[in-house]
């Protein structure tokens, strides 16, 4: 509900000012403004966040790796003698990618799109440098994340850490099935 204004008659308005009297402006230093409480921050549920997250992308049933393990895996259709070639660098490399210095977030995005793109290229072997992880807190993160990533890609057929001459534990060597 609006009100409307009356009318203030000059009769009035002499009336109050007669009733006030003199007037003198008040200097007053501006208000101070006010600065906003900062958010409060749940350093409880970030720190329970952090450590789910390194859970999830541990391995399940596999003790967390360091940084001078080194990696191995293959599909059972993928014989030994085939695993053990791969360790000795003993494909040809048709591409590469380094992870460094990216989240694991848009490393495992990164990651992702490199094989596919590998895979289409028909690049049967490539090489993945994801470092040893030695400014990581605690596991190596880029490294388990490339161990959890391979191993659950079906076009993946084997993977091993390079030789040391082609990065050691900090790298690993990936077979891609072409189909």
């Amino acid at each position: 509900m609006s009100r409307k204004k009356l009318p203030i008659s000059p009769e009035d308005a002499a009336l109050f000012r007669d009733a006030v009297g003199e007037v003198r402006r008040i200097e007053a230093e501006a208000a101070a403004i006010e600065k906003p409480q900062p958010a409060p921050v749940a350093r409880s549920l970030r720190r329970d966040e952090a450590e789910a997250l390194r859970q999830s992308q541990a391995i399940s049933g596999d003790p967390p790796m360091d940084g001078a393990e080194l990696q191995s895996y293959r599909r059972p259709q993928v014989d030994e003698r085939t695993l053990r070639q791969l360790k000795r660098g003993e494909f040809s490399i048709q591409d590469e990618i380094d992870l460094h210095n990216l989240r694991a977030s848009d490393a495992e995005a990164v990651l992702k799109r490199f094989l596919n793109e590998a895979r289409s290229g028909f690049h049967p072997c490539v090489r993945i440098v994801h470092g040893k992880g030695l400014r990581s807190e605690g596991a190596p993160v880029l490294k388990l994340l490339v161990d959890r990533v391979l191993r659950q890609r079906g076009d993946v057929l084997a993977f091993a850490s390079a030789p040391p001459n082609q990065g050691g534990s900090g790298a690993v060597l990936v077979l891609l099935d072409s189909r």
